[in-house]
């Protein structure tokens, strides 16, 4: 099986681990533009940043009955192809690639159409990676809740009611969870976890994905916590 793999070094990385047991020969770009690559001569392709640049999708969606796998948290992948204006004949799937997701246990996975369900479990049962589908939204389901996380305790420290440290303490004893938020937030990247918020605003104008503006100069000055 021939891959061909386009994103940053660290999701690279991550990819690479992911598929160390799988028989393949992978291909990986860094996030220059496709022009470089000729995509036809793969069997499966994950643009780890479609998110960043969905315009991308030129060049795959001819690519009929190809799968093409895409990081899509702050992205929709129908909102992706309606922008694109034209027919999409690749097989196109969602993930969640956004830094530090890909090691978890259990991936999450959209699809275009839903008639592709089939061609994608089969994909991922070769890949020896257990995934579960979600639908097509912005934010899917486990960045939508850790960003909500991570935008409270903003709120929190910014009204002055806890320290960061004792956020992320108590978050971790209270709950089991790896890490606290502002952790979290520096391990995924302030700038995904801002621009997730933000798309998930736009897209639901719900009051709990409006940014805390903490986080937001965070982003604007791109600070760490």
């Amino acid at each position: 099986m021939k891959i061909l793999a386009r994103g940053s070094k660290n999701r690279i990385k991550e990819l690479q681990e992911k598929l160390k047991n799988v028989s393949c020969e992978l291909t990986c770009l860094d996030d220059s533009d496709l022009l470089s690559a000729n995509v036809h001569n793969f069997d499966v392709i994950f643009d780890l940043k479609f998110d960043e640049k969905s315009d991308q999708l030129k060049y795959f969606a001819g690519l009929k009955g190809t799968p093409v796998i895409v990081c899509a948290v702050k992205q929709q992948l129908a909102k992706a192809a309606f922008d694109f204006g034209r027919r999409v004949d690749c097989v196109l799937i969602g993930i969640n690639a956004l830094p530090s997701f890909l090691q978890r246990p259990l991936g999450e996975i959209s699809v275009l159409n839903d008639t592709e369900k089939e061609i994608a479990t089969s994909l991922f049962q070769k890949f020896d990676w257990e995934v579960k589908f979600v639908q097509d939204r912005v934010g899917m389901v486990t960045p939508r809740i850790i960003f909500m996380i991570i935008n409270e305790a903003c709120y929190t420290l910014q009204e002055g009611t806890a320290s960061m440290s004792d956020i992320d303490t108590s978050m971790k004893l209270g709950t089991n969870y790896p890490f606290g938020p502002f952790e979290w937030a520096n391990k995924i990247g302030i700038k995904h976890v801002y621009e997730t918020l933000e798309a998930l605003y736009q897209d639901t104008h719900d009051e709990r994905y409006k940014v805390c503006p903490l986080l937001k100069t965070k982003y604007l000055k791109s600070e760490e916590f």
